[in-house]
């Protein structure tokens, strides 16, 4: 790429891209987004497919999400109450276009797996204590 081809971004446009960036590259949104794409709806299930999140920022997230516009909640008024969260069009396009980052960063990880067991064995963490100590 060269610098001719960013040479029509303004400022404004750089600003909307820095808020989305940050949207999509805040923890969990993505994988929220992902869990909903292959099928979550409920909260519990969002919750088995997005490993690691508490609920509490969970449902933060689908809040934020929600408002942003790439999130729809459905409260059906059944006994219990049903809600479902379903990505928009928004939701599903960011995550098409965070596809190929998804492929780019499993490259880099065999690469650097490559590249790391090449790599001859540096000391051990003692070792670098015995030396530090000499």
């Amino acid at each position: 790429m060269s610098d001719a081809e960013f040479a029509h971004i303004d400022e404004e446009e750089c600003r909307r891209f820095q808020v989305s960036a940050e949207l999509a590259g805040r923890k969990w949104n993505a994988a929220i987004l992902l869990a909903g794409v292959r099928g979550a709806r409920r909260f519990s299930e969002y919750r088995q497919l997005v490993d690691g999140v508490s609920d509490r920022l969970l449902a933060a997230r689908l809040k934020e999400l929600e408002t942003e516009g790439l999130m729809v909640r459905d409260v059906q008024p059944t006994t219990p109450v049903s809600v479902s969260y379903t990505p928009t069009r928004a939701g599903r396009e960011l995550i098409s276009l965070l596809h190929p980052l998804v492929t780019w960063s499993r490259l880099r990880a065999g690469s650097t797996s490559a590249a790391q067991d090449a790599m001859p064995p540096g000391p051990s963490s003692s070792e670098r204590v015995a030396h530090r100590s000499a």
